[in-house]
């Protein structure tokens, strides 16, 4: 009889380690087969920028601008009013300026490995002295700053004012008032440098594709009467072309004059004016 029982006990006991066996080899192939949630492959942005926004951005993009009167323009850049008509065309090989959505980037389009070399910016001579950007009122302080930069006033339109505060808004909408102020200095940019004098022109020769259906929020309204309004920059360097490689490749971009990223989002110069 003790037998019978010790029997019966090593039988229950073998099952329960097959069973114990089982469970845990299970678990181990479910877990090898269930998708885990991973870093994104490509991190386009750069981190630090975080820190090098201007302290004071808070009470920048608050600040009651609208009765603001536009400051002195540059003395050698003359005032140019915008109309809704371009009166210089922009040549033929103008590159295209692809869309920083707002919307977020899918999983798979964030952990694909890059196909393109991302360009890195230039070093500077000296330094760059963050407090000295922040306060001449840029911004994002960057490493490569062009003390040469200065881009003049422009007088936009109602109809011009309007379609850029909606065009900001459908170019980088999700990066707040220092997005728009990107897109809106990179707008202004395109009048001082290459003779634009109106949005439209610029949206059809610069390839623009965010919508401008959609109203603009007051991040947006802000960043083109600091821009415009008050004549100041989001960065102290010309940029003119912009692009989110986590939805596109662009050979063309990369191999443009890298300034920064902001949010995802990769803004370029161009080599010499």
């Amino acid at each position: 009889m003790k037998k019978f029982f010790e029997n019966k006990l090593n039988t229950v006991l073998t099952v329960i380690l097959g069973v114990l066996i089982l469970t845990l080899l299970g678990h181990s192939v479910i877990s090898a087969l269930t998708p885990q949630t991973k870093k994104p492959a490509v991190s386009t942005s750069d981190t630090a920028y975080k820190s090098r926004v201007n302290p004071n951005i808070t009470k920048i993009a608050t600040a009651d601008t609208a009765a603001s009167e536009p400051t002195e323009a540059a003395a050698t850049k003359p005032t140019q009013p915008a109309s809704t008509q371009a009166t210089t065309v922009k040549p033929s090989t103008a590159p295209t300026t692809v869309k920083p959505t707002t919307a977020k980037a899918s999983t798979v389009a964030t952990t694909q490995a890059p196909t393109v070399q991302f360009a890195t910016a230039i070093p500077a001579a000296e330094p760059a002295d963050y407090n000295e950007q922040w306060n001449a009122g840029y911004l994002v302080a960057i490493d490569n700053p062009d003390k040469t930069y200065k881009s003049g006033q422009v007088t936009l339109s109602d109809h011009d004012r309007d379609l850029l505060e909606r065009l900001c808004m459908g170019e980088f909408g999700s990066g707040g008032f220092v997005g728009a102020s990107l897109i809106a200095q990179s707008v202004k940019d395109a009048m001082c440098f290459d003779g634009f004098t109106s949005v439209d022109a610029i949206i059809r020769d610069y390839h623009y594709t965010g919508s401008t259906d959609i109203p603009a929020n007051d991040n947006c309204k802000q960043a083109v009467r600091y821009i415009f309004d008050e004549n100041h920059d989001a960065v102290q360097h010309r940029i003119l072309y912009m692009y989110n490689p986590l939805l596109v490749d662009s050979e063309f971009h990369e191999s443009q004059n890298y300034i920064l990223t902001y949010e995802d989002v990769r803004f370029f110069d161009r080599w010499g004016y």
